[in-house]
């Protein structure tokens, strides 16, 4: 179920731990969710894959720079409710492939944690944003154990 590692603009079911919780001494996320992979980089001492992955959230950004908007169309086809969504680009998780905290989408046959991929032109301008925030210095990635 999640031995194939996904590609760059898959979303994944996971269980996101937000930087705020995290800073509190939280370990876990509290809601699984849908994920973004943003980046994928392999660790020269062992080979694995270290995946960086982004919120996708309901509750809209306080400033219009700290997310993209995940369009509802594609929501739709990914198998995603119909409420408005963001994808957010002030905070990260990183972590080694598969992770503990992957799930299963839920009522999907074959088992799988990825819901589908969005288009090269949403991944572009999320990228774009997540890069802005960093230069703002305004990322946070939680770094997440085995």
């Amino acid at each position: 179920m999640t031995g194939t590692t996904p590609e760059r603009g898959s979303v994944i079911r996971y269980s996101y731990l937000w930087a705020d919780e995290n800073a509190r001494g939280r370990e876990e996320g509290r809601k699984d969710r849908p994920a973004l992979v943003l980046a994928l980089s392999i660790k020269e001492a062992d080979g694995r894959t270290e995946v960086l992955v982004l919120a996708v959230t309901h509750r809209p950004p306080t400033e219009a720079t700290d997310a993209v908007a995940f369009p509802l169309e594609l929501k739709r086809r990914l198998g995603l409710d119909d409420a408005p969504s963001w994808i957010v680009t002030t905070e990260a998780n990183a972590f080694l492939w598969p992770g503990p905290d992957v799930r299963p989408v839920p009522d999907r046959t074959p088992t799988t944690v990825v819901y589908g991929r969005v288009p090269n032109g949403l991944l572009r301008e999320v990228a774009r944003s997540y890069l802005a925030s960093r230069e703002r210095q305004r990322n946070r990635v939680v770094a997440r154990t085995e």
